[in-house]
């Protein structure tokens, strides 16, 4: 009885922080999605798109602020798919899919962009906003997956 009620413990700890963690990602994409609607967040994402091997393009076809709001509505959809993942399991893979594409093409700014990387105090550091995407990217590796069991 004693293992049975450490393992639904454990349990238990896990699913609360695996909802934690799934509504912490939704609020943030759904926050950073909407800002995206802005001409400040427009003129601060350009360069990273720009210099990117698969979004250089896109301001040759679209203003700088059409492509931030399709970032954004992109970002406020996986937000969306995330939080209604919760009672509908089938959306996790949908989710999952756009969260892994995104941060991986977010982090993949960190090594197109010039001048991303500056040396202070001897220590390379970068724009630490990119560096949360990691933790992104392996959630949405974890909220794939978890529509496979």
């Amino acid at each position: 009885m004693i293992g049975t009620t450490s393992e639904s413990a454990n349990h238990s700890t896990y699913k609360s922080g695996y909802y934690v963690s799934l509504f912490g990602a939704a609020l943030i994409l759904l926050w950073i999605g909407i800002f995206k609607f802005t001409p400040t967040e427009a003129a601060a994402i350009k360069p990273l798109v720009e210099n990117h091997f698969l979004t250089f393009f896109v301001y040759k076809i679209m203003s700088v602020q059409t492509v931030s709001n399709l970032i954004g509505t992109i970002e406020i959809i996986i937000a969306l798919l995330l939080v209604f993942s919760a009672k509908f399991a089938v959306l996790k893979r949908y989710a999952g899919i756009g969260m892994i594409v995104t941060f991986l093409v977010t982090l993949s700014y960190l090594f197109t962009t010039p001048g991303i990387w500056k040396i202070v105090d001897g220590i390379p550091v970068t724009d630490f906003f990119i560096l949360k995407d990691l933790m992104f990217l392996g959630f949405g590796l974890m909220v794939f997956q978890s529509n496979t069991k």
